[in-house]
């Protein structure tokens, strides 16, 4: 297991959301239009395996419920056949069996969703808010403030930032980076940010 933070090197505050076409565990693609109804976009890299990503399945869930205007997309982009585990039956597994609960949960299999947006680490969140119907980033960093897997969170600190942009606020909050464990990219497939 490598742990590394996240880092906004790809995607600066203010970047609109690269769109995407990818499979749902209901058999459905889903792109960003899907979310267009959605005041605030939560997209989060995550995956099957890593500890540091299950122990963050509450609360994404806890946030997926109670935002009626805030879309949760978590997106696996590990390669399955390296992490059996993250196989996209195991992620319908997960969805079917009540586990993951979020807007939708979306499998990256050729991993350019990922390199498109930068992402490092599971998790990795990236919080947008809507400008006239395009997504753009608003707060790039971690949950909470449990940065062990094992930890108990003192501060839900994503929730006081979607409370903020549900509210027509602006997050003036420091990017605090997410840790986890490092995506799994298939050889040949690291992006050119990637030096893990």
């Amino acid at each position: 297991m490598v742990e590394l933070d996240s880092d906004s090197d790809v995607l600066q505050h203010g970047d609109a959301a690269p769109d995407f076409e990818l499979l749902d565990t209901d058999g459905e693609s889903r792109s960003l239009a899907d979310f267009a109804d959605r005041e605030a976009l939560l997209v989060v890299f995550t995956c099957n395996h890593c500890p540091y990503a299950k122990a963050k399945f509450d609360e994404l869930n806890r946030l997926a419920a109670a935002y009626d205007d805030l879309a949760v997309v978590g997106i696996n982009s590990n390669d399955p056949e390296q992490y059996p585990e993250d196989s996209f039956e195991r992620m319908q597994d997960l969805v079917e069996d009540g586990t993951i609960d979020y807007d939708a949960y979306l499998f990256d299999e050729d991993q350019t969703v990922a390199a498109a947006y930068g992402a490092r680490c599971t998790p990795d969140p990236f919080l947008f808010d809507t400008d006239d119907g395009t997504f753009r980033l608003a707060y790039h960093g971690r949950l909470d403030d449990a940065t062990n897997p094992d930890d108990e969170p003192t501060e839900r600190e994503m929730a006081g930032h979607v409370e903020t942009l549900l509210a027509g606020g602006e997050i003036t909050a420091s990017e605090r980076p997410s840790r986890g464990c490092s995506i799994k990219w298939r050889e040949g497939n690291e992006p050119e940010y990637w030096d893990a």
